[in-house]
């Protein structure tokens, strides 16, 4: 055999590092070396995998940091959305924009206008009901909240993971989020609507001698014992409906996360996370956090009727003997028929309020316990 020379043992000793280290991290290696190698065109980002209950216990956590903070903002929302407050809490926004013939500037300062009207109804709340009143339904919201995101967020990373290997080669796309998210909201509203069911009630009850509920389970018991079973479900259509909001913000969160992905590819390469500082870091993940409040922020002002005819479906009024609104289109008609389209959108600066920081925080936590118990 002859001798290799110095420069040749060189060439034979850097081509057999990566098989040096155990099989797994051999394999790793080896696989973003490959990556590395491709084309620009052509490279395929894998994503190391989570496994379920991460993804149930993260969605939990992150959904309970984030109805805490918002509960407030929560509570005006659907007195808004609901006709029993509508002239209680009226709005002085149409009048005073009424007479500007400046389309933008009318935009602006109704928001301005609902804005310091919400603020005022939270002050109002507070002095008239006290500081508790601010989270009524925090209960049941807390309920329905934590096995809700713990749900969707399983079920999304869940599903997202078997539809990429059965139908994409293992690779994610908008078709495969807009699966995983269709499977997430579906599941979510049918598992949790009961819970949601009693928080607005709970919500929409007044203080005082006029209450009709002395809690949250005494409101379930009531509504099996007077609507049945089925009273537990009602506005599920209308949360079928809104689980395109969630659809609509899991496909756009995804495409702002990628673009935020590449651009991070583009500075350090492929194997970055050991080049990053923590300052890189922490704006990444403050990046990927607004990205989730801008999708929700999107989502909310495309779907946000549903929320409306929600409400007013397990609001449950009566009229002349009568179940005021039947069904989801129904209800839609006579929203609409009797209080005008413009209707539709009532609450929206209070539930923007609320539902946008809400998923910045839920995010947030979620992408950091997700991180913490894959390290453990």
């Amino acid at each position: 055999m002859p001798k290799k020379t110095i420069e040749e043992w060189t060439e034979d000793a850097i081509e057999s590092t990566p098989y040096l280290a155990s099989d797994e991290k051999g394999g790793a290696y080896r696989e973003s070396t490959q990556l590395n190698q491709m084309d620009d065109n052509t490279k395929v980002e894998t994503h190391p995998s989570v496994k379920p209950w991460v993804h149930f216990v993260a969605g939990g956590v992150g959904g309970m940091a984030g109805a805490i903070v918002t509960c407030p903002f929560d509570l005006v929302k659907t007195r808004l959305q609901s006709d029993v407050y509508k002239n209680v809490y009226k709005s002085n926004a149409a009048k005073q924009t009424a007479a500007s013939n400046l389309k933008i500037f009318h935009v602006f300062n109704q928001a301005g206008i609902h804005f310091k009207e919400t603020c005022g109804i939270i002050g109002n709340v507070y002095k008239q009901e006290g500081f508790r009143s601010l989270f009524k339904g925090l209960g049941p919201n807390l309920v329905g909240v934590i096995p809700a995101r713990s749900i969707n967020f399983f079920t999304y990373g869940t599903t997202k993971e078997i539809y990429s290997k059965a139908f994409n080669n293992g690779q994610e796309s908008p078709l495969i989020h807009l699966m995983a998210a269709a499977s997430a909201g579906w599941a979510t509203s049918t598992a949790t609507n009961p819970i949601w069911m009693i928080k607005t009630r709970v919500q929409l009850d007044k203080a005082g001698t006029t209450r009709q509920y002395k809690n949250a389970w005494d409101c379930m018991k009531s509504i099996v014992r007077n609507e049945g079973v089925r009273g537990l479900y009602k506005g599920l259509s209308a949360s079928y409906l809104g689980s395109v909001e969630g659809i609509l913000q899991w496909l756009l969160y995804e495409q702002m996360k990628a673009v935020i992905k590449k651009r991070s590819i583009e500075k350090f390469g492929h194997n970055n996370e050991g080049q990053k500082s923590t300052g890189d870091r922490i704006k990444e993940w403050c990046q990927r956090s607004g990205s989730a409040g801008m999708a929700k922020f999107i989502a909310s002002i495309v779907t946000y009727p549903h929320e409306v005819v929600r409400t007013r479906l397990r609001q449950n009024p009566v009229e002349n003997g009568k179940v005021k609104y039947t069904g989801l289109f129904q209800s839609f008609k006579v929203i609409i028929k009797e209080e005008g389209f413009l209707s539709m959108y009532s609450g929206l600066t209070p539930h923007l309020m609320r539902t946008v920081p809400n998923s910045i925080i839920m995010f947030g936590t979620w992408e950091l316990v997700i991180r913490l118990l894959s390290q453990a």
